[in-house]
């Protein structure tokens, strides 16, 4: 980890300087707290002080400073902009939506700060007059804005001097909205379902899970109130950064139609004996976050850490809400919220934990999470009360996607690949598969190919409409999840684990595979013959150890390349993709570094 993130959050005098949104104060990750230089001394050196601010200025380490400015990303910084020419203003306007197309749509704009990264601050005028340009350079390229927060920098002694930290957004032209897919994780009875059915429907629960009925799939999950099934709810924010769920019998429909912003959430099952379908929505749904909910009146318990491990063997980003706080002293909560940041900090997490208590650290939560993989916000709510829930919608709504747009256009170049995770039966519209869409472009009247079927052939089908979060959509990118409508199509050769691909892709399927794995936990020993659940994306299959090379048996925590047999039907996949496996209390991971076509019969014949 970077050395300045880590002096960021040193518990010391804290004038690091780490990722985005770092400050010279004590309070972690605070961009906007200021460093206030003696009077005395300010007043001796006020020459000094004045010819300190200019642009090759090299901070000292009691003055206030964010890292350079990075020529790529989607954060600018602007010491000010005040009447600019035309020919500027244009200038201005390009490198907007620049800005814009780097955070797919979504651009932070730190005024008052030097491009050498130092918080030198505006007067009111000037901030005023610099806001309005900003507004007018939004409104020339169709884009909203939203000032997150202003500071004053007083170290200037004269008069005081602010920065401001504005949020422009503007859907691009060829989406509807912006997509993220946060996964919910955590123990059982921890108050997942819960805090989704407040957030998502904007009513606080009556303490007995009335919030979370509206979630549940099955009539068992209602009547033990724990879920079993993967459910998706939906979370819209406009362009201004207001929540558009909450008016009077909003669809889903209408939330897309007014959202430009969309937290798709996959609410995930915590009971034990359901690990097999919460490792399927975190391998399957390829969530861009994931949120551990931790109940405060029992801490780690139960699957939680499990769930921990499991996203950070995947390498899902995660933040943690430490739920039911209302049940609970304050000295309880703070014990679980210690808990949790000894586990983070753990060698085998290394995890940096920021505990957020104020619409201040929401905003830099969000900015530091996005850009610093190791910091992991802690928030401390309850369902019932509200408290701090506010500063949770905030962080969704400033939170930025992970990939770059370059990133998304190099996957919307390669052909259509189609993972199909659910499959239905709908009344007058036929079969229709659920998913997500690994690369290429999807319209409808597309055709393709889907499979693997047991014997390893892939079917001719065409695509009838598509839809996403539940409202109809004409084409469909790389990265997003969406229904598709296949007509007529036979159901019975549809399961889950297969993909749609492109006809030209001439798509290779395999019996068998090598992966470089590493056991992460064995009761005794891991040899040829035995048998785990293997999940590699969407496929999950029971495989059979064929070989361990260059070992005749694994113990916990040991690395070796494996050789996997599927025992029930050939798989797509990918050299490259992670393998997670477990059969009990045996758990692994790693990744494929070799396919191997042959069916079982052949391979066998060769062995004879």
């Amino acid at each position: 980890m970077d050395a300045r993130v880590s002096e960021l959050f040193c518990s010391g005098n804290g004038h690091g300087a780490g990722s985005q949104g770092v400050a010279s104060s004590g309070k972690p990750g605070n961009v906007f707290s200021s460093s206030v230089a003696p009077k005395k001394a300010c007043v001796k050196n006020n020459k000094k002080a004045k010819a300190r601010f200019s642009r090759n200025f090299k901070p000292s380490n009691n003055t206030p400073y964010l890292p350079p400015e990075a020529e790529e990303g989607n954060i600018e910084y602007k010491l000010k902009l005040v009447n600019p020419t035309q020919y500027r203003f244009e200038h201005l306007a390009t490198q907007m939506k620049w800005r814009l197309q780097e955070g797919r749509g979504e651009a932070v704009y730190q005024i008052g700060v030097e491009d050498n990264g130092m918080l030198v601050g505006l007067s009111e005028e000037d901030m005023r007059a610099s806001l309005k340009t900003l507004h007018k350079l939004a409104e020339k390229i169709g884009a909203d804005i939203t000032v997150l927060r202003e500071q004053e920098v007083d170290y200037d002694c004269d008069e005081p001097h602010k920065i401001a930290e504005v949020l422009i957004r503007k859907v691009p032209d060829d989406q509807q909205f912006l997509d993220l897919r946060v996964a919910v994780l955590g123990n059982v009875d921890s108050g997942k379902s819960t805090l989704l059915g407040v957030l998502t429907q904007g009513e606080l629960d009556n303490g007995r899970g009335r919030a979370r009925l509206n979630l549940f799939r099955h009539l068992h999950e209602i009547q033990t109130g724990r879920t079993s099934s993967i459910s998706f709810e939906i979370l819209g924010f406009n362009s201004k950064g207001e929540v558009v769920n909450y008016s009077e019998s909003r669809t889903a429909e209408e939330i897309c139609e007014s959202a430009s912003k969309m937290i798709t959430f996959i609410d995930l099952a915590g009971h034990h004996k359901y690990l097999k379908t919460t490792i399927f929505g975190l391998t399957s749904y390829c969530p861009d976050f994931a949120i551990l909910v931790v109940s405060a009146n029992t801490g780690i318990a139960g699957t939680t850490r499990e769930h921990l491990g499991l996203a950070m063997a995947l390498k899902v980003p995660i933040f943690i809400v430490v739920s039911k706080v209302d049940l609970c002293t304050r000295a309880t909560v703070e014990r679980t919220v210690r808990q949790l940041e000894r586990v983070l900090k753990q060698p085998g997490c290394n995890k940096v934990p920021m505990v957020v208590s104020s619409m201040d650290d929401a905003v830099t939560a969000a900015q530091q999470f996005a850009q610093t993989p190791s910091i992991t916000p802690i928030f401390t709510l309850s369902s019932v009360s509200g408290e701090s829930l506010d500063l949770l919608k905030v962080f969704f709504n400033i939170i930025p996607p992970l990939s770059n747009s370059k990133e998304q256009e190099e996957l919307m170049q390669q052909l259509t690949e189609f993972q199909v995770d659910e499959i239905y039966t709908v009344p007058e519209v036929g079969t229709v598969v659920g998913g997500t869409l690994y690369s290429g472009i999807c319209r409808e009247g597309d055709h393709l190919v889907v499979g693997p079927t047991d014997s390893g052939q892939f079917h001719k089908l065409t695509i009838g409409s598509i839809q996403r979060n539940r409202s109809a959509c004409r084409v469909l990118r790389a990265g997003q999840a969406a229904t598709l409508a296949l007509g007529d199509f036979d159901r019975s050769l549809l399961r889950k684990g297969m993909v749609m691909v492109s006809p030209e892709m001439n798509p290779t399927i395999c019996w068998m595979f090598e992966a470089e794995i590493v056991l992460l936990f064995h009761a005794k020993t891991f040899h040829k013959g035995f048998q785990v659940t293997v999940h590699i994306g969407n496929v999950r299959q029971t495989a059979t150890v064929e070989a361990v090379y260059g070992k005749e048996e694994l113990r916990t925590g040991e690395k070796a390349v494996v050789l996997f047999k599927f025992i029930k039907h050939p798989e797509y996949l990918k050299v490259g993709a992670k393998v997670l496996f477990r059969e009990g209390l045996t758990k692994g991971i790693g990744h494929v570094t070799k396919l191997q076509p042959n069916p079982p019969s052949q391979s066998e014949d060769d062995e004879a």
